[in-house]
């Protein structure tokens, strides 16, 4: 066959659907280089444009799944789990979640990512603790979750490095939000992994990078076809991000509050949503899952996460004291009518504790405590937030922006469900 891309990609313009040869044909010569940048970037936009069908959207899934190796584990009836978030404000669940999963007898190979924009990344947040790695090779891999159970870190060069190169156009051409090669980019990585069954927290509201119900119950439809037609047992929750998850948001205050919930305390919602999913995932695998608030409430899982510090290198005797903190107190009474999560995560940014650039170093001592929920009565004089931050002037900015984000209002508005929907 006569490879013309720019034909193929002028034919996804004008809104043809395209063949599952054009598809690989392309996604082989991006990936070893014979398809210039400039022409993988005129396709992402004609995707954005003028979306992919579920043929389509599968065929790019596994062309770019195809692109490199895949995880190998030992014949030994094993099975392998993992969850993956779309990102939300304070959204610390891997951490919980991997080694909870792993006391329940399932191994999770959790590969993760790095913040940039609004949402932190789990990737940062682990590297809170001194020393822990996020780096690990293949086959040191597959040596901790032998020995652990568990561990997050982040993609290897050899797993799906198609999806790192079209992620990087994808952000400079403004062409992230599109359903196709959201999906495409979150399940090629997944399996590689090799899993037996995954769960997808799929977010909406002012803290998620979708908006409304709407448009997350249509990408966790993309996501969740996708994933079952590729032979991976998939299923998604729809939650609600239109508030902080837990209290914490940042990096090393995030990484406490998770130890809080390991021992029992912490956030109810944290808690509540770590066992949906771990409740979800472990039925999608045939798997049993009575024991895990036993797990919680008796250290087990704590445990299991301190061995897989240990295991990736971290030392959590080390971990340092959040930068000074400063109260911000409510200017009324009355009641929280909303919380703009978005703008919190942009004033973490703000003090450092985020990516403006890809390259950026994060201080990750920095953060939020937001101490308020919608819904709540709240007096004037009251403490809304604490702001960590050891720069006067960043600390005032913070106070200004996050002042703006939490609406106070006379009567209490409707109260939301955590978890609205399941796919």
């Amino acid at each position: 066959m006569v490879f013309h891309p720019a034909q193929i990609i002028i034919r996804k313009r004008d809104g043809h659907a395209l063949s599952d040869q054009q598809i690989d044909a392309l996604i082989q010569h991006f990936s070893d280089g014979s398809l210039p940048d400039y022409q993988m970037a005129a396709l992402a936009m004609a995707i954005f444009l003028q979306g992919m069908d579920a043929r389509e959207t599968t065929t790019l899934t596994r062309s770019m799944l195809e692109s490199g190796s895949t995880l190998r584990w030992p014949d030994d009836g094993a099975i392998y789990v993992d969850k993956h978030s779309t990102g939300g404000i304070g959204d610390k669940i891997s951490l919980l979640l991997a080694p909870l999963l792993a006391c329940q007898g399932v191994r999770v190979p959790m590969i993760s990512g790095r913040g940039l924009g609004p949402t932190g990344g789990t990737l940062d947040k682990l590297e809170s603790i001194p020393g822990f790695r996020t780096d690990l090779s293949e086959s040191e891999i597959q040596q901790v979750v032998s020995d652990v159970g568990c561990l997050i870190t982040g993609a290897t060069e050899s797993l799906a490095p198609a999806d790192r190169k079209l992620y990087a156009l994808r952000d400079v051409t403004g062409t992230v939000p599109s359903v196709p090669l959201i999906t495409a980019s979150i399940l090629s990585k997944k399996l590689a992994a090799s899993l037996d069954a995954l769960v997808l927290d799929v977010k909406f509201g002012s803290g998620a990078f979708m908006k409304t119900q709407e448009e997350a119950r249509l990408l966790a439809t993309s996501l969740v076809n996708t994933g079952t037609q590729l032979g991976l047992a998939t299923s998604a929750l729809i939650t609600d991000m239109n508030q902080p998850l837990g209290r914490a948001v940042g990096n090393l205050v995030e990484v406490t509050e998770v130890i809080d919930v390991l021992k029992g305390e912490g956030p109810t919602d944290v808690r509540e949503l770590t066992l949906e999913l771990a409740k979800e995932v472990l039925t999608k695998a045939g798997q049993a899952s009575d024991d895990l608030e036993d797990h919680l409430s008796s250290g087990r899982a704590l445990e299991r996460f301190e061995q897989m510090v240990v295991a990736q290198g971290g030392n959590l005797e080390q971990l340092p004291s959040p930068a000074e903190s400063s109260e911000l107190l409510a200017v009324a009474s009355g009641h929280i009518q909303s919380i703009d999560s978005e703008q919190l995560g942009l004033v973490v940014i703000t003090l450092g504790g985020g990516r403006q650039m890809m390259g950026d170093t994060i201080d990750h001592r920095v953060g939020l405590e937001i101490l308020v929920r919608i819904g709540d009565a709240v007096e004037q004089g009251e403490p809304l937030a604490i702001i960590y931050s050891d720069d006067s002037d960043r600390r005032q900015a913070a106070e200004e922006a996050i002042g703006e984000a939490i609406q106070i209002g006379e009567s209490a508005p409707p109260s939301n469900p955590l978890v609205v929907e399941k796919i």
